[in-house]
């Protein structure tokens, strides 16, 4: 029944379509989950690092700050700080080191502005600040860095003030920070055009301007529950082993990437938003390139499953073919056979005629010995008469022996074979032909070869056979080497016969021996040429085998053994 060849390409198609599109996809989605896993630890360790960086610096300029207090209220007496004019001098030289300070007071212990020095002399020199929340705690702690607030100024400010104990007196030196101190340091943090960073304090409530929307003292438009873990340690317990918070967050429809951490000399939190659509770009770019890959990919995978289908659907058809002309093939080799047993009667009926003629020829030599007849004036003609027919009795005996051999009903012969001189002489019967089509044979005998003994006519027809072979599979214009080599440890001589042809597939070598194999095309050839040469050799004690490469050529290599 013929088949459907359509329907079983589409079938093979889809087939391999299926198998190589869904692992492909599985694949791809599974490299990318990876990669957005990876990528986004990156940026969250990034962000990481530059909240704490920035952690780090804030804290380092508080610690300057607290330090230079420290320093210039343990190097002065308080009558000298209470000095307006020394005073002024103190805060020149500490402004002119450093922008940070605003103004500078001194307190006493029941909270009377002693002395200031400021923009808001007028405001500040006679205000009492014992009721002050600020001020109770500088005294219950000896240190304190307030958040914003408004005081009697009425602008956002905030404060450190330190407590300073003489003899039997205490006071507080207090200075105002520069609030674009802390706003420049947290800038630093803004990377990309969508980033910010503020501070905040424990009651979420801003102590610096965000770049996008809010002001001192405004609650931020962010999720308080970020710092909700970091207020649950109390001030001023703050310490560098608190972690930092790391959450990417939806609200109000906007998704973005948060880091909070708090900062240890305040009561204070430092958060740095990254907006996802800025800093996963390379994300989103290595997504449409993997998009693209597994379209090329898809691509790639149809057209070589729809080619490869061409090809064995093809191959399917050829077989079909061949299939319908088994029965010829079959044909043929009964042919063979009964050609084999009609050689093999032939040679057994001409046999014993040629042993007739052979003993006769015997006695007619021995009659011309005699004297009578030696005389005789045509003695010579007789004489070499009968050498003709001794020697044609001789060349049919082997005509013979070759039939024979070709039914493969007989021993082989043993004689001794000077292999390079074979090679040498059955190379000669094609030089004609191989000229011809513009074929060289290359004759690479070595001395070493010894004299073998084995049947030289069956070696000679495997030889020619492969030369034959050799010479087809070049077509034109092409090499033929023939060789020989001796195995001293094996004793064994090599015979290889090498083309520049075509070669022949990888999935044919484990055939070519077989009968009726053949890579001629249909009528060229009937299969049998190498399996009854490989027979041959078996049967001569031997072996045979074949190296090829598509495309490069073939060597046949002959092993024989020296006795």
């Amino acid at each position: 029944m013929e088949r459907n060849y359509r329907k079983l390409w589409w079938q093979h198609c889809l087939a391999i379509i299926g198998f190589s599109v869904i692992p492909l996809l599985i694949v791809n989605y599974s490299l990318y989950k990876l990669f957005d896993r990876i990528y986004t630890e990156k940026v969250m360790d990034s962000l990481r690092s530059e909240v704490e960086n920035r952690r780090d610096s804030i804290d380092l300029f508080f610690r300057e700050r607290i330090a230079q207090l420290y320093t210039i209220a343990n190097t002065n007496t308080f009558q000298q700080m209470t000095d307006e004019g020394y005073l002024n001098r103190i805060f020149e030289i500490m402004h002119a080191k450093s922008d940070s300070y605003m103004d500078i007071g001194v307190i006493d212990n029941e909270g009377r502005h002693l002395a200031y020095v400021g923009p808001y002399y007028e405001m500040l020199k006679q205000v009492n600040y014992k009721n002050e929340f600020w001020f109770n705690a500088v005294k219950a702690n000896g240190l304190y860095i307030s958040d914003i607030f408004m005081g009697f100024r009425k602008v956002p400010h905030f404060i450190i003030a330190v407590m300073v104990r003489e003899k039997n007196t205490s006071w507080i030196l207090r200075v105002t920070i520069n609030l674009k101190n802390i706003d420049d340091i947290v800038q630093k943090a803004w990377a990309g055009t969508l980033s910010d960073a503020f501070i905040v304090n424990k009651k979420n409530v801003l102590q610096t301007r965000p770049r996008f929307g809010g002001n001192f003292l405004e609650v931020p438009a962010f999720p308080e529950y970020m710092s909700d873990s970091l207020k649950s340690h109390p001030y001023p317990d703050y310490s560098a082993t608190v972690a930092t918070k790391l959450e990417r967050v939806t609200y109000s429809g906007m998704d973005a990437f948060f880091a909070a951490v708090p900062i240890d000399s305040t009561k204070w939190i430092l958060v740095i938003k990254e907006n996802p659509d800025e800093i996963l770009t390379p994300l989103a770019k290595g997504q449409h390139w993997m998009l693209l890959l597994t379209a090329a990919g898809l691509a790639i995978i149809a057209t070589g499953a729809a080619l490869f289908t061409n090809t064995l659907i093809n191959r399917i058809k050829e077989t079909d073919r061949e299939n319908d002309t088994n029965s010829d093939m079959l044909l043929q080799a009964n042919k063979m056979i009964a050609l084999s047993k009609m050689a093999a009667g032939i040679a057994h009926e001409v046999n014993n005629p040629l042993a007739s003629i052979a003993e006769k020829a015997g006695w007619l030599k021995d009659l011309l010995a005699e004297e009578d007849i030696a005389g005789s004036a045509n003695f010579a003609e007789f004489n070499e008469s009968v050498d003709k027919i001794e020697q044609h009795v001789a060349r049919a005996r082997k005509i013979i022996h070759n039939l024979l051999g070709f039914a493969r009903r007989m021993e082989p012969a043993k004689e001794k074979i000077n292999v390079n001189n074979l090679l040498d002489e059955t190379a000669g019967f094609l030089e004609n032909e191989a000229r011809y089509v513009n074929i060289r044979i290359d004759k690479q005998y070595e001395d070493n070869v010894p004299v073998i003994t084995s049947d030289l006519s069956q070696i000679q027809q495997v030889v020619l056979n492969l030369l034959n072979n050799a010479i087809d599979a070049i077509g034109h214009d092409g090499t033929v080497t023939v060789s020989s080599h001796y195995h001293e440890k094996t004793s064994e001589v090599e015979i290889n016969v090498a083309d520049t042809g075509k070669g022949i597939a990888e999935n044919d070598l484990n055939k070519i021996f077989d009968p009726f194999f053949t890579t001629k095309e249909v009528g060229k050839g009937t299969g049998l040429g190498l399996s009854i040469s490989y027979s041959i050799i078996e049967k001569l004690g031997g072996k045979m085998k074949v190296q090829s490469k598509v495309g490069k050529g073939t060597v046949f290599t002959i092993l024989l053994p020296k006795h």
